[in-house]
Formats: C-alpha cells, sequence, structure tokens
C-alpha cells in the first residue's frame, strides 16, 4: 500500500469529503500558481494536481487548453516544474500529484521521469491518456518509488474492465462523472451515484469524483458516495475573474 493511501484513509476519518484541486504549472505564471496553493492550503484541501503543461492535453476542457498553451508559449519547461513542485512540496502540508500526458514522461524517459518526481516529493502521478495496459512497466517503477498510479475509471468501463483498471491502480480511483472532457458542469445524480457504486465494488481504494464539480451541493453529493471531490476548472475561473479575492470567496462557499 502507498504511503498515499495510508495519507488518505487517515485524513478520510475527520472529514466527510477530502478535496483535491488542480495548478497548472506556470500558468498565469508560478508566481500566481503559488497565491493559488496558499488559498488553497488555508481550506485545508488534501491534494493538490500540478499539471504539467502539454500542447494536446486531450482530456482536459477550453479553460485548461487555454491555459496548457498559454504556459507553453510563456517557456514553461519540465525542469520549470520539477523545481516548482520541489518547492511546494517542502513548503505546504497537502499531497502533490503530478498530472500531465505521456508524451512529456517518454519524452525524458520513464524512470528519470518518475526518479525526478520521487526527488521532487510528488505522492503519485496521473496520466489520463496513457492504457492501462501499456503502463504497467511505469506503474511498477511508480510503485518501487512510492508513486501511486491514479487510474482513471469511467461510466463506459464494463464491470470486468473496472475490476481490471483497479488491480493496477493505488492510491486513489479517479472516477470520471461522465463522458468528454473537463469543465462543463455536471449534473451530480443517480446516474453518477450508480457508476460511483459500481467502481466501489471493483476497489478499496479511495474514489475522487471530477469533471464538473463546481458548487456545494456537489461536495455534499460526493460525500455520500466517495471520498475525495476534484475542483478543477472552477478554481480556475473564480482566479482569472478576480484573482486572490474571488478564489477565496468561491472556496469559502464551496466547503461552507
Amino acid at each position: 500500500m502507498s504511503s498515499l493511501k495510508t495519507y488518505l484513509t487517515e485524513r478520510r476519518q475527520d472529514k466527510d469529503c477530502l478535496i483535491m484541486t488542480h495548478v497548472v504549472c506556470g500558468y498565469p505564471s508560478f508566481e500566481d500558481n503559488w497565491k493559488e496553493l496558499e488559498i488553497m492550503q488555508q481550506f485545508d484541501v488534501d491534494m493538490v494536481e500540478l499539471q504539467f503543461p502539454f500542447s494536446e492535453p486531450s482530456a482536459d476542457g477550453p479553460l485548461f487548453v487555454k491555459a496548457n498553451q498559454a504556459a507553453i508559449d510563456s517557456g514553461v519547461t519540465v525542469a520549470d516544474c520539477f523545481e516548482f513542485m520541489q518547492k511546494v512540496t517542502a513548503h505546504f502540508s497537502f499531497k502533490v500529484i503530478m498530472m500531465g500526458y505521456y508524451n512529456t514522461v517518454f519524452k525524458t524517459g520513464q524512470e528519470i521521469f518518475l526518479q525526478k518526481l520521487a526527488d521532487a516529493g510528488a505522492a503519485g502521478f496521473i496520466l489520463p491518456d496513457l492504457p492501462v495496459d501499456e503502463a504497467q512497466e511505469l506503474y511498477q517503477i511508480g510503485t518501487q518509488l512510492d508513486l501511486a498510479p491514479i487510474v482513471l475509471m469511467t461510466p463506459t468501463n464494463t464491470d470486468e474492465r473496472l475490476a481490471k483498471l483497479a488491480e493496477s491502480a493505488d492510491g486513489f480511483i479517479y472516477t470520471v462523472a461522465r463522458r468528454g472532457v473537463t469543465g462543463s458542469q455536471t449534473e451530480m445524480d443517480n446516474e453518477v451515484a450508480t457508476f460511483v457504486g459500481r467502481c466501489r465494488q471493483a476497489t478499496d481504494l479511495p474514489l475522487a469524483v471530477g469533471f464538473g464539480v463546481s458548487e456545494k451541493k456537489d461536495i455534499d453529493f460526493i460525500a455520500k458516495h466517495a471520498d475525495i471531490a476534484v475542483i478543477g476548472t472552477a478554481a480556475l475561473r473564480a482566479w482569472e475573474e478576480g484573482k486572490e479575492a474571488a478564489l477565496n470567496a468561491f472556496f469559502k462557499k464551496l466547503l461552507a
């Protein structure tokens, strides 16, 4: 069992619902990222995804696509992301998950990339475009370094496939609340609850629900059915609307 799963299990004993947030490294700037993370720490988030910018972020909605491209255009490199991650993990108490796309790992080299992640203090990694069937070597290296490979489960997966995905996972499972990309509003309803229930039957890992979580009622719903709510686009949208004041207000309303 990874130290990430242990951490989440312990945190879950004291909280109805854990929170994972998301920051695109270098967008709008690393200074902005730091201010966002300070606010997230104040609201006691449990995990933060640090996204390494990529030119074709296929699982991301329009706002994150824009953010990824802007970060690349401003010259943000993989080395910059590792350096920033190291500062973040040294300073903040939440766990950091690397989120990105496999091409970034491939270009660096699997072993080198994962060793750098471990050295930078990451607790795990999410690579939504890498099929689990092609990821076994990567996951084995990660497990040896105590980096939890975070697997995605989607509503289109059969129960048989969910069980197979669970075999490769550690830390927690990212359950995708609906088809498509991030950012659009998701109706948290019986359909989502049924899907999360299917995921629960496949694994005893904590379940995170993401894609479209933006309101207090979403958090309340997730608390009844899963363990972790993933807040991505809605937080970035708040930052773009009014920086610190707007992000503060957003989390105050969301987590009241």
